[in-house]
């Protein structure tokens, strides 16, 4: 019996008590601000103090990786929102309607991300309008970082102040 509760408690679905959520929390953001729509910041930085062949690698590495995220929202853009906004509705009302900590967790994560999603083709687009290439395309990586940098910045508060509540609610209730 005791190796059944040390199993259940090392994959126990209450989150916001779960170390492993909080892990998965500061992985998600980091890889987030460091992969601007594909390309590695360093690559950025090491662009702006080398240029020339380092210039020439983030330009045709972001141009591929824009144009396949432009590809994909212009070919199937409808039904992945369709779908994304099916997938929140149904975290929300199972997070916080009938309180499932679990799909609380998982939307905490998921609506912030939809939001980087919907920047990263914002840039993406931009980027082919005219800002692919020079100072201009690291500008706008470098604003993309930040904005995506803020939201994580949010989203993590957010994450951190609903889990408190819910850890001082349920330790109140003497679950």
């Amino acid at each position: 019996m005791h190796f059944y509760n040390t199993v259940l408690e090392l994959i126990d679905l209450r989150s916001f008590s779960n170390l492993w959520f909080w892990i998965a929390l500061a992985v998600v953001w980091s890889s987030t601000s460091h992969w601007v729509l594909g390309v590695p910041y360093d690559m950025v930085l090491r662009a702006r103090r080398s240029g020339g062949q380092a210039m020439t690698d983030l330009e045709v590495l972001t141009r591929i990786n824009a144009d396949r995220l432009l590809y994909i929202a212009r070919t199937s853009g409808l039904w992945l929102l369709g779908f994304l906004f099916f997938l929140l509705t149904a975290l929300v009302v199972l997070g916080f309607y009938y309180h499932v900590e679990f799909a609380q967790a998982v939307f905490l994560l998921a609506m912030p991300l939809s939001l980087v999603g919907v920047l990263s083709i914002a840039t993406a687009r931009r980027i082919e309008n005219g800002e692919g290439t020079g100072e201009a395309l690291e500008r706008r990586l470098h604003r993309h970082r930040l904005i995506t940098q803020l939201i994580g910045m949010v989203a993590i508060f957010v994450t951190a102040l609903w889990g408190m509540y819910q850890n001082i609610a349920l330790s109140l209730l003497g679950h």
